[in-house]
């Protein structure tokens, strides 16, 4: 059986093109053919450009070995600044949650990136994500208030509940 690739009337380097931007979150197929029309159409310094700005983030892009926010050196902007409060953590499902907080400009303390949130029915359990990181930051980083900020739907207020029940014997306002 061929595949869309095979059958691409503009040959098999388009239709992979067309398929790699169809896999993108959010992307559907006339999308993807919109995007791939672009980078056809665009210089080939500009084409490279986006090539090499991909490549530069899956190797140079990691986890704040903190906050589990994202970075290129080992902490994160946010957990560097020795400005911030260092004994209030906001607990986020994902890097995009700081953004958007961050830009707010109203929260002052630190973050904690879960990298998700309990999801039992999708196969994410407690163990998948940053969970025992926090406790343990909590427990030995002199943590005295930790601000939940999980997005409000059933499993982010079940990860927020699971988070407050581990902690509960601990002197951390939640």
């Amino acid at each position: 059986m061929k595949t869309e690739t095979q059958e691409h009337p503009y040959g098999p380097a388009v239709a992979k093109l067309i398929d790699e931007f169809a896999r993108l979150p959010g992307i559907g197929r006339k999308s993807a053919e919109r995007l791939t029309n672009h980078v056809l159409s665009s210089s080939l310094e500009e084409a490279n450009g986006l090539a090499d700005a991909i490549r530069s983030v899956k190797t140079s892009v990691k986890r704040c070995s903190m906050c589990f926010n994202l970075t290129e050196d080992t902490l994160c902007r946010i957990c560097r600044d020795p400005r911030r409060d260092q004994h209030v953590v906001c607990v986020v499902e994902q890097p995009r949650d700081v953004v958007a907080l961050e830009s707010s400009a109203a929260y002052s303390g630190l973050y904690h990136v879960l990298g998700g949130r309990i999801a039992p029915l999708e196969g994410v359990g407690p163990e998948d994500l940053t969970i025992h990181q926090l406790v343990h930051r909590v427990r030995k980083q002199g943590i005295t208030e930790l601000v939940m900020a999980t997005n409000p739907t059933l499993e982010g207020d079940g990860t927020a509940l699971f988070i407050t029940n581990l902690l509960q014997n601990d002197n951390v306002r939640i």
